[in-house]
């Protein structure tokens, strides 16, 4: 079976993500696309065959679209989404699921009341081969009970348009994302401190960031949100278990020995450091629909879980660094949540 795909956004992720069905995925088939610059719209069309539609709305309910997937700009996630929920379409939606925790719940009850999981959002670190093998470690209890994590997300630079909130929203939210999923638990408060501000930043941003977390079982984590670090791309995340550490790889790199130096190159952005994730994400969320299962990666209920716990963030940002509480819904049975 190839499974048809509609495209709600043709700007550079959606372009991205294209690209990776249509060249990388086996199985699947760009149909359909649609953007608010219709140009664009009609340019990516040209070089896949893809049909252009007017709305967001006419691509969903389109014959030849058997799934949709929404790369828009943030605010019109959840409209899409709930669009595509009624259509009994499976979506797939890059992050965020929503820009409000209420949109996000308006979101998760709709397919609630679907009665069948159709959403999946687009953290993908949870597809990255070493993450994975973290998760294995910690499900394995090769370590004891986790009690502290140490994380660092760096770049070497951000453009002038990147503010102070996005280190939690845009930034932060894969390592929160991901880390609920590798510690099976929940995140319930957040702290954000400010440390002395780097000279390299824009002098509307915060920058550095440490974000403190705690989850119900009482881990604590901290999260460093470095966006104007200059040397490179860097993730790092190290679980203190009782008995044993484990520690997320660095992606592979020849080691080279000049000069009287020894070392390895250091990746200077996200795309090269999670390309073979993004593949892995989309091979699965494919094979999924294709094999008529519900979508297996992270769901509606972690798209609104992420946004909570960033909200959080922010608001401690905000109020000068205070334990801010994160107020989320009890988790509903329907996604794995106590009866």
């Amino acid at each position: 079976m190839t499974v048809r795909v509609g495209v709600i956004g043709t700007g550079w992720i959606g372009q991205e993500h294209i690209r990776r069905l249509t060249d990388t995925v086996t199985g699947a088939e760009v149909t359909a696309v649609t953007d608010i610059d219709a140009a664009r719209a009609e340019e990516v069309a040209a070089r896949t065959g893809a049909r252009v539609h007017a709305s967001a709305a006419d691509l969903i309910a389109a014959d030849d679209v058997d799934a949709v997937l929404v790369t828009s700009w943030g605010p019109t996630h959840a409209e899409h989404v709930l669009g595509a929920i009624a259509a009994g379409k499976q979506v797939f939606c890059e992050k965020p699921l929503a820009t409000t925790s209420e949109d996000c719940l308006r979101v998760v009850e709709a397919e609630r009341a679907h009665g069948r999981r159709l959403v999946q959002v687009g953290f993908m670190r949870r597809y990255d081969v070493g993450y994975r093998q973290l998760k294995e470690v910690l499900s394995a209890g090769s370590i004891g009970a986790p009690l502290i994590v140490h994380c660092a997300h760096r770049n070497p630079t951000v453009p002038k348009s990147y503010t102070s909130h996005m280190a939690a929203q845009d930034t932060a939210v894969h390592e929160i994302d991901v880390l609920r999923w590798l510690l099976d638990d929940e995140i319930v408060s957040a702290q954000v401190i400010t440390p002395r501000a780097t000279s390299h930043r824009h002098e509307h941003l915060r920058d550095p960031q440490i974000m403190l977390f705690e989850t119900t079982n009482g881990v604590r984590i901290d999260l460093e949100v470095f966006v104007n670090c200059q040397y490179g791309y860097d993730i790092q995340c190290e679980t203190v278990g009782e008995t044993g550490l484990a520690r997320l790889p660095d992606p592979a790199a020849v080691a080279v020995r000049t000069g009287g130096t020894s070392g390895t190159a250091v990746l200077q952005d996200w795309q090269g450091r999670f390309v073979n994730a993004f593949d892995t994400e989309f091979r699965e969320w494919i094979a999924g629909i294709a094999a008529g299962e519900e979508p297996s990666g992270p769901s509606a209920w972690d798209g609104y879980a992420a946004t909570v716990i960033t909200d959080a963030a922010v608001r401690s940002l905000e109020s000068g660094g205070p334990v801010v509480s994160v107020d989320m819904k009890p988790r509903p049975v329907f996604y794995g949540g106590a009866v």
